[in-house]
């Protein structure tokens, strides 16, 4: 993951960008498959990976209420495979995704239509070690005031303590008056080195 980090030059000299790379390995291309060539972008290889994707594919039939009738949200971060660390299939879940997998407006707003309008019930909430939201400050929020000259509607929701954040999600989600299912929400770090996930007390 990388974040362009904006931060003050020299008077008269503007703004400048700094540059915090998070390199993880499906970051780097492996082998001439990876690599993009003619001219390709990488949407094009997005479009064409999906060309062949679609040749192949058959309506499973589903509709759009999750079979498992469970919500997770978590970090975007590339690291983290939700399917295949989580043991789900193709419809198991509803995936809520964003920087750091923080409770926002918005996932608040995601979660109320799908346990609402689309029958879920439980809620798993997942961050993760080495995040990038770890390094950030709301400075970041000013910093792009002052490049691009309006503020940010949104909080960057950055956090030092990921089991602090955590908790606070959970909170975020127990305490919203729009969703009808708060009982079975549980939190969780997952360790981009092991796999493994380790439970967060909410206490």
């Amino acid at each position: 993951m990388t974040f362009f980090v904006p931060s003050h030059s020299k008077p008269g000299r503007g703004v400048t960008s700094n540059v915090m790379t998070m390199t993880t390995s499906a970051a780097v291309p492996t082998g001439s498959e990876g690599a993009i060539t003619n001219g390709d972008t990488v949407t094009d290889r997005l479009v064409e990976a999906n060309q062949r994707y679609a040749a192949e594919f058959a309506d499973p039939g589903m509709d759009a209420r999750p079979v498992l009738r469970v919500a997770v949200v978590a970090c975007m971060d590339a690291r983290l495979d939700l399917h295949k660390a989580l043991g789900l299939h193709l419809g198991d879940c509803h995936t809520i995704r964003n920087a750091g997998g923080v409770v926002t407006d918005d996932v608040i707003r995601s979660l109320t239509i799908s346990q609402r309008a689309l029958g879920t019930r439980s809620v798993v909430l997942i961050h993760h070690t080495g995040c990038g939201m770890e390094s950030l400050t709301e400075d970041f929020r000013h910093d792009l005031e002052m490049e691009v000259g309006q503020r940010p509607a949104w909080a960057v929701e950055a956090f030092r303590d990921v089991d602090q954040d955590v908790r606070q999600s959970m909170q975020r989600v127990r305490t919203s008056p729009f969703l009808l299912h708060t009982d079975d929400v549980r939190g969780f770090v997952f360790d981009v080195r092991t796999g493994a996930l380790r439970e967060v007390d909410p206490a």
